[in-house]
């Protein structure tokens, strides 16, 4: 039987009627339910997963018996069974930290991300160590977009196999989500990368909120794996937040940074921006519902795009 561990919610308004409700699903023995409502949407996620297939031994020093991809399917079953409107999402470096990788290249992250259910993903700079042939071979097992929006493809063998942006919608909500990553320039060997061009995240997930805002998205989710925060001026999540104007959800990667809740920002307009993370391994799922006033469905044309 799964312990239950229960986490104090903390509730913040923002603009467009929708009453932010922040949770953190401590490891992967913990539950939170509640009851299921058309106008609530439950986002779960991941970071950092790194090839962790099977939880840590029971012996290990810091993470003893937690994590499995098997565990956390379970937990989400469990979730999507309690609430009307899920959403699965990963801000990557899903590959390397296990002999699993270096096995199957990618493949079987895949797979399971597939039967899992995740509904959109990022890359992360680890998810170029097989090259870029290699993560396109991995991706064609997946049933679910990766959303790059400041990496450039073109002339690369990842051109076509990434997208901007991805709208999901679910009941009468509609999200939208990008991605952003960190450069990879002195972080990624050059023959991993190849032709790839970055671009100013900042500039980038800026232009990618307005756009998706005039498409009618009630919630705007970057997928970042920029990292949480830095000494230097290196842009980070909570820059990104402080920087831009019109995303409601940053879900971060790359630092590996465990945060007991989502951290408030505000954006260039005063608006509270939450910018979350769950360290790495899959130790840890991220769960934030938003909940949305009525109202602002009454008027409403909706885009479905799966």
């Amino acid at each position: 039987m799964m312990e239950r561990r229960k986490f104090i919610q903390n509730s913040v308004m923002v603009s467009g009627g929708l009453l932010i409700a922040p949770n953190i699903l401590a490891g992967t023995s913990s539950i939170l339910g509640s009851a299921k409502s058309k106008n609530t949407l439950t986002i779960l996620h991941t970071n950092d997963t790194h090839s962790n297939i099977d939880p840590f031994p029971d012996n290990h020093a810091k993470y003893a018996g937690k994590g499995g991809v098997a565990r956390r399917f379970e937990m989400i079953q469990k979730i999507r069974s309690e609430e009307e409107n899920v959403i699965l999402l990963d801000a990557g470096d899903i590959f390397q930290g296990t002999p699993y990788f270096n096995k199957f290249g990618g493949v079987l992250e895949m797979k399971l991300m597939t039967k899992l259910g995740y509904d959109v993903a990022t890359m992360g700079n680890h998810d170029f160590d097989g090259g870029m042939d290699g993560f396109v071979k991995a991706k064609s097992y997946a049933d679910f977009p990766f959303v790059c929006a400041n990496y450039n493809f073109q002339n690369t063998p990842v051109d076509g196999h990434t997208v901007g942006h991805a709208i999901i919608q679910r009941g009468k909500i509609k999200v939208g989500v990008f991605g952003v990553g960190v450069e990879l320039q002195g972080l990624v060997p050059d023959d991993k990368f190849g032709e790839t061009v970055y671009h100013d995240p900042i500039e980038i997930a800026t232009d990618k909120a307005t756009e998706l805002k005039k498409l009618g998205c009630d919630l705007i989710i970057c997928l970042s794996h920029l990292g949480y925060e830095y000494e230097s001026e290196k842009v980070s999540d909570r820059v990104l937040a402080q920087k831009t104007k019109g995303i409601h959800l940053i879900i971060g990667g790359h630092t590996h940074t465990f945060l007991d809740k989502p951290t408030e920002e505000k954006n260039l307009d005063g608006e509270t921006v939450l910018v979350n993370q769950v360290g790495w391994a899959g130790v840890q799922l991220g769960r934030i519902d938003f909940e949305f006033d009525k109202k602002a469905f009454s008027k409403k044309d909706v885009l479905v795009v799966e």
